[in-house]
C-alpha cells in the first residue's frame, strides 16, 4: 500500500463508524430513545405502584385505629409515611381481646366474647324456669332457689352464739395510766378496725381512750369524724365497764403541751405488735408524760391475743360500734325497702360487694377490654392518687400474671355470669354495694341485664335521703354495710376490709354460718377464657366453684386469722345457756 493509501485508511479509523457506515448512525439512535421510553415507563409505573400501596395503606390505618377509637382506644398520631416504609412488613397490632402467643390460660380478659356466646343459652334457662314456675316443676323449682340460698354445710349440733359477756371479767377499774390518742386511717371498716383495736391498747395500758381521730386519705377523701359514722355516746356507754372513753383530752394536759397535738410524743408502732411491746416500750411514757399518741394506727395490734383481749375486740366490733342515728334511720328503711322487692324470693335477697372502682382497677394494675383509653385513664389515676409508686425502678407490672394468680377485680359482667351459672336466675333480688363503678354504662348494662331486680343503695333510696351524706364515702360504705349484713347470700369478690369485716359480723349475728360465696378466682378465669366453651359445662365449672365456697363456709379462726372475720370460737360459744350480750 502506498503512503497515500495508508493515511487515507488511518483518517477513515479516526472518523466515528457512522461516517464510516452510512445510515448506521440512524438506528442506534432510534435504539437509544426506545429505551429512554421504556425507562420512563417503567418508572412511572413504580411510582404508580408506590402511590397505590401508599394509598391502601393509609385507608387500612385509618380502619384499623378507628376500629380501636370504637373500642375505646386511643389510635397513634400521624406519622411521615415513604413509599419504602409503605412496603415494609408490620406487625399487627394485637387486640386486647387476643391471646398473645404462648400464654398460657386465663391470662387475657375475654369475658365479653363468653356472655355473647352464653347469652343466648341463660336466656333459654330462664325461660325455662318461668315455665317450671307455672307448673307442676314449681315446687321443684322453688326448692332449688331455696337450697341456693341456704349454706349445704350446716353445724351440726348446738347452734354457735355470741358469748363475750361470760369472757370478760367486770369490776371496778382502777385508776387511769394517763391518756392514749390514736389516729385511724383508710375507708370505713379500716377506721372500724382501728377503733376495735386501739380499745383494745388501752385495756392493756390501763390508759383513757380519747375517742380516735380520722385522717384524711387521698383515695377516699372523706372529711367525717367520729361521730357523723358513729354513735359517740353508745359507744362510751357499751364500754364504761371495760375502758374509760372520752370525747377529748382534758384542758390541764392539752395546755402542757400548748394546745398542740403534734407536740405529744408520737410512740410509732409496726404493725401487729405483741402486747408486751406496749406494756415495755409505750407504758412507760404513758406514765412519764400522762398522754401518748400512735399516728398511723391501722393494724398495729397482733392477731393472736389473750382470749379476754379477744373478746374485748368483739364487743367493740359488734356492739359499741353502732352507726350513727342518721345512717340507722336509713339503711333500716332501705332493708325493708329490699325486703318487699323481693317478693318472687320470699323476700330473700343477694347482696354483691362489688370492687370495680376507677381507683381498685388502677391499683389492681389489670387490664381488661378498653384499649388505649383504659391504659391512659389507669396511668393517670394511679399517678394522682399514689404519686409514682408504680413508677419506680425495678417494679415489674404483669396483668397476665395478676388475672391468673386471682387478683384481678372482677367486673360485674363476670359477676352475673358466675351467678347465673351457679344457678341464680333472672328472679333474683340483687343488691349491689359499690362506690362508683368504672366506666359504669358499658360494665353495668350486661349486669342489669342478667339481673332486672337489680338494686343499688342510689336506686332504693331518694336523692334527697342520700344528700346529707354525699361526698362522704365512708357513711356511705355504712348504708351498703347494713343492707349486705342482713341478705340471705353475701357475695365477696376482692379482698379488702369490707368483706372480711361483713363476713365475720354475719356469722357473729347468724350461728356461726351465714352464707357468704367467696369464689376461687384462679378457676374462674380459666372458664371465662374460653369463646367457645358451652352453657352447660359453664354451669358446671360454676357450681364446681359454689361447692367450694359452702365447704368453707364454717371457719374457725386461725393463729395468724383475724377475729373480725372468724370470731369463732374467742368471741361464741356452742353451749346452751350462755350469756348472750
Amino acid at each position: 500500500m502506498s503512503l497515500a493509501g495508508a493515511g487515507a485508511a488511518a483518517a477513515a479509523a479516526r472518523k466515528p463508524a457512522a461516517w464510516r457506515r452510512p445510515g448506521g448512525g440512524r438506528g442506534v439512535g432510534v435504539a437509544r430513545r426506545r429505551a429512554a421510553s421504556a425507562a420512563a415507563l417503567l418508572l412511572a409505573l413504580v411510582y404508580a405502584a408506590g402511590l397505590l400501596v401508599f394509598l391502601l395503606g393509609g385507608r387500612l390505618s385509618a380502619g384499623s385505629e378507628g376500629g380501636a377509637a370504637a373500642a375505646g382506644g386511643r389510635g397513634p398520631g400521624p406519622a411521615a409515611v415513604t413509599v419504602a416504609s409503605s412496603l415494609r412488613r408490620r406487625p399487627r397490632p394485637r387486640p386486647a381481646d387476643e391471646k398473645p402467643p404462648h400464654a398460657q390460660p386465663g391470662s387475657v380478659y375475654r369475658s365479653h366474647l363468653v356472655f355473647e356466646r352464653l347469652w343466648p343459652d341463660m336466656r333459654d334457662d330462664a325461660t325455662l324456669a318461668a315455665s317450671a314456675s307455672a307448673s307442676s316443676l314449681s315446687a321443684s323449682a322453688s326448692w332449688r332457689r331455696s337450697m341456693l340460698m341456704t349454706s349445704h354445710y350446716q353445724n351440726s349440733g348446738e347452734p354457735w352464739m355470741p358469748c363475750v359477756n361470760s369472757r370478760l371479767t367486770r369490776s371496778e377499774l382502777p385508776p387511769s395510766n394517763g391518756y392514749l390518742m390514736i389516729e385511724a386511717n383508710g375507708g370505713l371498716n379500716q377506721q372500724r378496725l382501728s377503733i376495735c383495736d386501739a380499745v383494745a391498747v388501752a385495756s392493756l395500758l390501763n390508759a383513757t381512750l380519747v375517742i380516735p381521730t380520722f385522717h384524711l386519705n387521698s383515695v377516699w377523701r372523706d372529711p367525717s369524724k367520729f361521730g357523723d359514722i358513729f354513735d359517740e355516746d353508745h359507744f362510751i356507754e357499751t364500754l364504761k365497764e371495760h375502758v374509760r372513753v372520752v370525747k377529748k383530752l382534758p384542758e390541764d394536759v392539752l395546755l402542757r403541751f400548748n394546745h398542740n397535738i403534734s407536740s405529744i410524743p408520737n410512740m410509732r408502732t409496726k404493725a401487729y405488735s405483741s402486747p408486751n411491746h406496749y406494756v415495755q416500750n409505750v407504758l412507760p411514757k404513758l406514765l412519764e408524760l400522762g398522754v401518748v399518741r400512735i399516728a398511723p394506727f391501722s393494724n398495729r395490734l397482733a392477731q393472736s391475743v389473750p382470749l379476754n383481749i379477744q373478746a374485748l375486740r368483739c364487743l367493740v366490733n359488734y356492739h359499741a360500734l353502732r352507726f350513727a342515728e342518721p345512717i340507722r334511720i336509713l339503711s333500716d328503711d332501705l332493708v325493708g325497702r329490699m325486703t318487699k322487692k323481693s317478693l318472687l324470693t320470699g323476700g330473700k335477697y343477694v347482696s354483691v360487694h362489688l370492687r370495680f372502682e376507677e381507683d381498685m382497677v388502677a391499683f389492681s394494675c389489670c387490664t381488661y377490654d378498653g384499649g388505649w383509653r383504659e391504659k391512659t385513664e389507669m396511668d393517670n389515676a394511679r399517678e394522682r392518687s399514689w404519686r409514682g409508686k408504680f413508677r419506680r425502678h425495678g417494679r415489674v407490672i404483669n396483668p397476665e400474671a395478676n388475672r391468673r394468680d386471682g387478683k384481678c377485680p372482677l367486673t360485674p359482667l363476670e359477676v352475673g355470669m358466675m351467678l347465673r351459672g351457679m344457678g341464680f336466675d333472672n328472679t333474683t333480688s340483687l343488691y349491689v354495694a359499690s362506690g362508683k363503678i368504672y366506666n359504669s354504662e358499658k360494665y353495668m348494662a350486661p349486669l342489669r341485664q342478667m339481673f332486672p331486680l337489680l338494686t343499688t343503695k342510689d336506686s332504693l333510696a331518694s336523692p334527697e335521703e342520700l344528700a346529707q351524706f354525699k361526698g362522704h364515702s365512708s357513711q356511705l360504705a355504712a348504708l351498703d354495710y347494713t343492707v349486705c349484713v342482713q341478705s340471705e347470700v353475701f357475695v365477696t369478690t376482692q379482698g379488702g376490709n369490707f368483706p372480711h369485716f361483713l363476713m365475720g359480723h354475719r356469722r357473729y349475728l347468724f350461728g356461726g354460718n351465714a352464707k357468704t360465696i367467696k369464689p376461687d378466682k384462679r378457676k374462674l378465669v380459666l372458664s371465662f377464657d374460653d369463646p367457645n366453651i358451652r352453657w352447660d359445662q359453664f354451669k358446671q365449672n360454676m357450681q364446681e366453684i359454689l361447692h367450694h365456697s359452702d365447704m368453707r363456709s364454717i371457719a374457725f379462726r386461725k393463729p395468724n386469722d383475724s377475729v373480725y372475720t372468724f370470731p369463732m370460737p374467742e368471741c361464741m360459744c356452742q353451749q346452751d345457756g350462755m350469756v348472750v350480750v
